[in-house]
């Protein structure tokens, strides 16, 4: 009996110390994690939008508490986040947008996108993706080119080559990212043609 309460003991000691250096862990690391993040954003949004000489946070979206916004063309994809981009003599140039899919195969892909004030949609530049490997990885190599420089309303993939400005070639043997991603793309249009762009859009 005495053997068992000891080894309990012992067990609740290690547990609670292990616990003690996790947090610990996890102190010492999360200012630098947040860090990186914020570095990866930066760097995305120069990706996007790389004649801006300045971002800042859009004011309807701040004043939206910056929490995520759906519309109901596209239930499944997040507006996050907002921001203007300025040129050096604080021109609005168009808007940074931080978009979040939750249709992936492998879990969310959340990337941001630069629409321009016609428009035009600069690019995307993926923040995070966990999808399978040979297969929605090569979402980057892929799909995120074909969207640069083009101005539509909406896209739509196709599995047989496309053949106009609104359709994305689909990664083979992946149509679950790839709607993803086209879906997330399609949702910051949409935000943008409601919410920011003055004029009615797109060619």
């Amino acid at each position: 009996m005495k053997s068992m309460f000891k080894d309990a003991c012992i067990l609740f000691a290690i547990t609670v110390i292990a616990g003690l250096l996790l947090g610990g862990v996890y102190q010492i690391t999360k200012d630098p994690i947040a860090a990186q993040e914020e570095l990866a954003k930066a760097n995305a949004c120069r990706e996007v939008f790389a004649d801006a000489a300045d971002f800042e946070q859009d004011p309807l979206f701040e004043a939206d508490g910056s929490t995520p916004v759906y519309n109901m063309l596209y239930p499944n994809d997040s507006i996050d986040n907002c921001q203007r981009a300025l040129s050096a003599g604080g021109e609005l140039l168009g808007y940074v947008l931080t978009v979040t899919s939750h249709e992936g195969y492998g879990g969310d892909i959340k990337f941001m996108m630069g629409i321009r004030n016609d428009g035009t949609l600069n690019g995307i530049s993926l923040l995070s993706i966990s999808e399978t490997a040979g297969l929605g990885m090569q979402a980057g190599e892929v799909l995120v080119p074909q969207f640069a420089g083009k101005n539509q309303i909406e896209f739509t993939y196709t599995k047989d080559g496309a053949t106009s400005d609104s359709e994305i070639d689909a990664i083979s043997g992946a149509t679950i990212t790839t709607n993803a991603v086209t879906n997330g793309v399609n949702a910051g249009l949409s935000y943008f043609y409601s919410i920011l762009s003055p004029e009615e859009g797109g060619e």
